[in-house]
């Protein structure tokens, strides 16, 4: 599984490493950066809430 990220649509928020600090962090504008593409086991359910916290869909999980 891959927690990937669209820069473009990224505003941000910083929602997204609320759900998610070890997988996602942020710029010193808020805007997000994956630390960890591939999700690692166990944390697939974090990489979701993360991805679906994202008010302008700049992260989706594949796989």
């Amino acid at each position: 599984m891959k927690l990937l990220l669209d820069s473009t649509r990224c505003q941000g928020y910083g929602l997204c490493q609320e759900h998610a600090p070890d997988l996602v962090e942020l710029d010193e504008w808020g805007y997000a950066k994956v630390v960890a593409v591939a999700v690692p086991a166990g944390a697939e359910e974090t990489a979701r809430a993360c991805a679906e916290s994202c008010p302008n869909s700049a992260l989706r999980v594949e796989g």
